[in-house]
């Protein structure tokens, strides 16, 4: 299993560098003038290149990709262009939020899915069935940003139950973690669903049967056991989901996370935020896929690399 991990991590690093480049070129071909946004509008152009070079983005573009590599790995990703602040310390102070949100939402997902899709395998073609997978169709369908804003319109406003935005307390949690997590929520549920049943169908369930096995201990003890291994291969794009999309749920619900720093930082054309944050984001949804290739290969010891 080390050699396994060990061997995923040394990809992981020339993708990293894949994305960081990807990225930074991105950036310097958006048609904005560094010097314009620092300075204002009403700057002269001998102002404005000064600028630029206070910048370092006179120099040619392999030259500032080293540099800002090299900077990057001493703990330092530059600074706001227009609050000067130290584009570290921003992203520090949200990455908290944004983990306690993703974090919720997927708890949440599989505590329920997982559970509902067993219970519909078990009791397939009946109302609790049909009733889960009604559920897990909904689920599905409804996009993030007409679920938030549905939330917000029933349980904020009209009832008054929980705050609408911001962030501080658990009702703040609420909102936001269910309508991040009720998407991945129901496609775990089928997932399960369907896992379950493949299982059941199998020789060595009929034997427990045969053997006079309690149905209780065979479907969580053996079945589930086996049937798991599929959904874990999820987790690694439900991560990287919830990495994209908190940006919009975040907004929504004015959650002080990297995804609304993001988006601030895209309508501010602050590009030294812009483009760490999505570095960040990129290298997050490598170390997802990377989570979920070890658990994995944890689960079914047949994997190689």
């Amino acid at each position: 299993m080390l050699r396994y991990v060990l061997r995923r991590l040394a990809l992981l690093v020339p993708m990293a560098f894949i994305i960081s480049i990807v990225v930074f070129v991105a950036m310097r071909m958006i048609p904005v003038d560094p010097g314009e946004l620092v300075l204002g509008p009403w700057a002269t152009a001998e102002q404005r290149e000064l600028a630029r070079q206070k910048l370092g983005l006179d120099q040619s573009i392999p030259v500032q990709y080293l540099r800002y590599v090299t900077t990057a790995f001493q703990g330092d990703l530059g600074r706001s262009i227009k609050s000067g602040k130290e584009v570290t310390e921003l992203i520090r102070a949200t990455v908290p939020n944004s983990l306690m949100l993703g974090g919720t939402a997927l708890a949440l997902a599989y505590l329920i899915a997982i559970p509902l899709g067993v219970v519909a395998a078990v009791r397939q073609n009946t109302l609790v069935d049909q009733g889960a997978m009604g559920f897990a169709l909904i689920g599905i369908s409804i996009p993030n940003f007409w679920l938030g804003l549905l939330l917000v319109l029933v349980f904020a406003v009209n009832l008054r139950w929980l705050p609408a935005t911001g962030s501080g307390t658990a009702a703040h949690l609420i909102l936001p973690a269910v309508t991040l997590g009720l998407q991945y929520t129901a496609i775990v549920a089928r997932m399960t669903r369907s896992s379950v049943l493949e299982v059941l169908r199998q020789d060595f369930v009929r034997t427990l049967h045969a053997k006079g096995l309690r149905r209780g201990r065979i479907i969580y003890m053996h079945v589930l056991k086996n049937a798991v291994i599929p959904v874990i291969s999820l987790l690694g794009l439900h991560i990287g989901g919830v990495v994209g999309g908190a940006v919009i749920v975040e907004t929504i619900f004015a959650w002080p996370g990297m995804g609304a720093l993001l988006v601030n930082s895209i309508i501010a054309r602050d590009y030294p935020i812009v483009q760490a944050v999505l570095t960040l984001l990129g290298v997050a949804v490598l170390l997802a896929n990377l989570l979920a290739d070890v658990l994995y290969a944890a689960a079914d010891r047949r994997i190689k690399m």
